[in-house]
């Protein structure tokens, strides 16, 4: 059986596509590794940050939808995103810096046993740093050199996700029991599990809460997507989804990964997606996320794409 080696990406909803490109580069100091527009809406754009690859794991990827409301927040829904940093040092960095640009933020504490602090972005998105404290980080993770954050405080790529439900078993039954994830803790409320033994890169931490779902707006988590190496992998989970009882969307080519769709019985959406071919599949490394860049099948449609989206540089 294959194992699933951590996360790929995390998507959310922008209402303004020019104050988030602000906000990720300007403040969070990520690179935006690719411009491109949703690929089955393309009058929206779809924005990816991470590091200096977009490597799966550090990617978070955002459609802008201009005329959306507020989220409701509620359960049944993904909840906040870690993002490792190198150390505790970091974190105290980072406090002073998020005071500098007027950012939201709570005080050091810790969370799923890691220091930690607690922010938002300017859409009330839910992060919080982690203190990877030296721990292993996959090796392909590669430095953004111009970065505007200092090398040794610099965010590292995503760490553990929360996920909040109505039913904990319900979710925690798929990590677990179809796709291999390992149960580090386990409450009457809540369960943290991991995809590779002890390390944040890949930590899911499911909490159950009552009341009614979330309802998604701006700053709202519409997916997370979890890595596979290759075609021949998201083949196997996908007959594999389906052998459960899940309805899967099929493999869908999203030119720079291939993926596959499902939701859990709490209506949580997981995405499946492979490593390849990657962001540098139309773009040099230099150039990642410079221009807007369109899948083949779009580009005869680039002249009105292009026009339809307002500039964010």
């Amino acid at each position: 059986m294959y194992k699933i080696p951590g996360h790929h990406h995390i998507s959310m909803i922008t209402k303004n596509a020019q104050k988030n490109n602000h906000f990720y580069q300007k403040v969070l100091g990520l690179r935006r590794v690719k411009k491109t527009v949703n690929q089955d809406d393309p009058s929206m754009y779809h924005l990816f940050y991470g590091d200096l690859m977009g490597s799966a794991g550090t990617e978070l990827s955002f459609f802008e939808m201009p005329i959306v409301g507020r989220t409701i927040r509620g359960t049944n829904a993904i909840t906040q995103i870690g993002l490792l940093v190198p150390s505790f040092e970091s974190l105290e960095y980072w406090k002073k810096r998020l005071d500098l640009f007027s950012v939201k933020h709570g005080e050091i504490t810790t969370y799923a046993g890691r220091e930690a602090l607690p922010f938002e972005d300017m859409e009330g998105l839910r992060l919080i740093l982690l203190n990877n404290n030296g721990e292993e980080i996959p090796e392909y993770w590669s430095t953004w050199e111009e970065s505007i954050v200092e090398q040794k405080h610099r965010i590292l790529g995503m760490g553990t996700v929360e996920i909040t439900v109505r039913y904990l078993e319900r979710t925690t039954r798929i990590l677990k029991d179809i796709f291999g994830y390992i149960e580090v803790a386990h409450s009457e409320n809540e369960a943290i599990y991991q995809s590779v033994a002890g390390q944040a890169f890949g930590e899911i931490v499911v909490k159950q809460q009552e009341g009614p779902s979330e309802k998604p707006g701006r700053g709202s988590i519409h997916h997370l997507a979890i890595r596979v190496k290759n075609e021949e992998e998201l083949l196997f989970w996908d007959e594999v989804v389906k052998d459960r009882g899940f309805q899967s969307s099929g493999i869908v080519d999203r030119f720079y990964f291939q993926s596959l769709y499902f939701r859990d019985p709490n209506g949580i959406l997981f995405e499946i997606a492979t490593d390849g071919p990657g962001f540098t599949a139309d773009s040099t490394v230099e150039a990642l996320g410079k221009k807007l860049d369109l899948p083949p099948f779009l580009e005869d449609k680039r002249e009105e794409i292009e026009a339809n989206l307002k500039p964010i540089d």
